[in-house]
């Protein structure tokens, strides 16, 4: 493998970019490309081979798209800092607010918001559900709406939930409360989601339209 790499490193040095590869906790194989970096993060089960191949088959894809991420990159820098602060519509609980924010604030508030009343909606899931979560944190995810440790019992919600109806959030817990009867989205998993809230769908719909996902 590392005869391999070092061809592929060569390859992208050529084109000013540099290869970082860690072994990480994670399903796939993930590819980042940032100025002057490839990172990539590989699962453990994954062996070293297959993870050259897999990257051998990403070096076209970084040189021809570094220039861009280049650009992006320097249009960021040099945009004017009011921008980043600009003001935008704040939802609350799914319904439009009086004011609004910029996005460091927002997401100040909403981590206020759900952390104020994640330990009672705990304290009346858990029960229903029959397990106990040992921690429960709020956590900024833009591809997940929550996530689960079954061994440590913690349980993760996006700060991003507090735009939508509170019925959504409740969702969530549910959903991750029931991973610690079930590690994974079989049928027996979903039935004990449906048993401890019937109506689950229509909750799961609306944030399944959205960027967020659940593990």
């Amino acid at each position: 493998m590392e005869i391999r790499l070092d061809t592929i490193r060569q390859q992208l040095a050529q084109a000013d970019i540099e290869l970082h590869i860690s072994k990480k906790r994670v399903k796939n194989i993930n590819f980042r490309l940032k100025p002057h970096v490839l990172m990539v993060s590989v699962p453990l089960h994954i062996s070293n081979s297959k993870a050259a191949d897999a990257v051998a088959r990403r070096v076209s894809w970084a040189i021809n798209h570094h220039l861009q991420v280049l650009k992006q990159h320097q249009r960021k820098k040099s945009a004017p800092s009011g921008l980043t602060t600009s003001k935008n519509p704040v939802y609350l609980w799914g319904t439009e607010q009086t004011f609004m924010l910029s996005h460091d604030e927002k997401i100040a508030y909403y981590r206020q918001q759900l952390s104020d009343v994640m330990p009672s909606l705990f304290e009346k899931w858990q029960p229903i559900v029959g397990v106990h979560a040992d921690e429960i944190r709020v956590k900024k995810m833009h591809t997940r709406w929550g996530s689960c440790n079954t061994r440590a019992k913690r349980i993760w919600l996006s700060v991003y939930l507090p735009a939508y109806p509170i019925e959504c959030t409740e969702y969530v817990i549910v959903h991750e409360l029931c991973h610690l009867h079930h590690a994974n989205h079989s049928l027996a998993f979903w039935q004990t989601v449906a048993s401890a809230m019937p109506d689950y769908r229509q909750w799961h719909n609306i944030l399944a339209g959205k960027t967020g996902q659940l593990d």
